[in-house]
């Protein structure tokens, strides 16, 4: 790869209508319906996996009462990177992270070790003060969504609970052609709680990552304020270092939101908290997959995954039955009826990296029984991949969406 010729994530994202940015909302992103596809595609699939695991999804408030970060303890180790008001003469703050909110839902129950582990999800917007100079596209925001959860486990469920991650994210890594990496950080200088449940929960996640067998670094002092965690690494196709997942290990804010479940001794016990990520910030995630493909996503995550182009307006009628059969086979799927010349539309539909073309003229017309479409069909690579009959194409797009997911 020639990286002369690399484009930024901005420049991709305007070039092929995906987000803008705009002063009015420094750190912020606007999504376009493009963008915001990737976007919901990468939601609904990691929806899809959760559920799979007993997860339940939650969402809670964006403003809270700054009392409840005091409590939490992030005020102490936060404050300056939280966006704090007065609402009638109270203070309240604009959430950085979900935790705490996780643990009032957590809280509003009795909770018995029958019923641990549980998992709360949630795609919850997130603010965090940042300095401008330091924003940029969507790698550095103010206002983000983490794909995240919180596992309220007791803890002699924190092994299987790590293990289980493990293999979910890097699973997830390889479907997008990366290979994780893994590195174990520790204490950091300014950190809260007991040091004797900091070195027990650095032990946990340390022979977590033995038994999974995976080759592991150190990250000294890299830390949560609250615990330990396993950061996962990987290199994109211009060899840059990404950390985007995160595994945590908290035993502080059980002890300081005063969490607990009832042992099976009939006495309460206080759980441990799982914090993790898969994508982190979605923003940053979008930003570095479309550095990594260069705007060309795989078919299953692009926002448009077949371009329809009519020769002329005398196919246009037959183009419009092809575009919905495509659109009512779950194809996202976009016609182009403009008047412009099929080289020019082709063109078009190149640069906007859309994975396959379904090219029709009199031919193709021609050949089609009643009830049956067929389509010239042709990649964004240049391939010819000849006359194709639409109701198999739609299916193996399907076939292959699915495998690759």
């Amino acid at each position: 790869m020639n990286k002369a010729n690399l484009k930024d994530h901005r420049q991709i994202g305007q070039e092929l209508d995906l987000f803008s940015v705009h002063e009015v909302a420094p750190g912020a992103i606007f999504w376009h319906h493009k963008g915001w596809a990737i976007y919901k595609t990468l939601t609904e699939f990691i929806r899809s996996e959760i559920e799979k695991e007993g997860y339940q999804e939650v969402s809670t408030p964006v403003m809270v009462k700054s009392e409840l970060f005091k409590r939490s303890g992030h005020w102490d180790f936060y404050n300056e990177n939280m966006f704090n008001l007065l609402v009638d003469d109270e203070e309240y703050s604009l959430k950085p992270m979900n935790c705490p909110e996780a643990a009032l839902i957590y809280s509003t129950k009795t909770r018995s070790y029958h019923d641990l582990p549980i998992r709360l999800a949630e795609f919850g917007i997130l603010n965090r003060n940042e300095l401008s100079g330091v924003l940029g596209g969507a790698f550095r925001v103010r206002q983000f969504v983490i794909d995240d959860a919180h596992h309220f486990i007791r803890p002699d469920q924190i092994q299987n609970e790590i293990l289980d991650l493990l293999s979910l994210t890097s699973d997830f890594y390889r479907k997008l052609g990366f290979e994780p990496h893994f590195y174990l950080a520790t204490k950091p200088d300014k950190a809260m709680g007991d040091p004797k449940l900091w070195e027990e929960a650095e032990r946990d996640l340390e022979n977590a990552l033995k038994a999974a067998k995976v080759n592991y670094d150190i990250k000294k002092k890299d830390g949560a304020f609250y615990g330990p965690k396993i950061d996962i690494h990987i290199l994109d196709s211009q060899d840059r270092d990404w950390q985007l997942a995160t595994i945590q290990l908290d035993f502080q804010i059980p002890e300081r939101m005063e969490l607990e479940y009832i042992d099976s001794d009939g006495k309460p016990k206080r759980p441990v908290i799982v914090h993790r990520a898969i994508l982190g910030s979605l923003e940053r995630f979008i930003g570095v997959i479309l550095e990594h493909y260069q705007g060309a996503l795989p078919l299953w995550l692009s926002p448009i995954q077949v371009a329809v182009l009519p020769v002329s307006e005398k196919v246009e009628e037959y183009a419009r039955g092809v575009f919905e059969q495509l659109k009512n086979g779950g194809i996202r799927v976009e016609l182009d009826s403009s008047d412009k010349p099929i080289g020019a539309k082709i063109r078009e539909a190149t640069l906007q990296k859309i994975p396959f073309m379904c090219i029709m003229g009199t031919k193709e017309v021609e050949i089609s029984r009643k009830e049956d479409f067929f389509v010239s069909v042709r990649s964004r690579e240049g391939e010819d991949l000849g006359i194709q009959e639409l109701e198999s194409l739609v299916s193996k797009l399907k076939e292959d969406i699915e495998k690759a997911k």
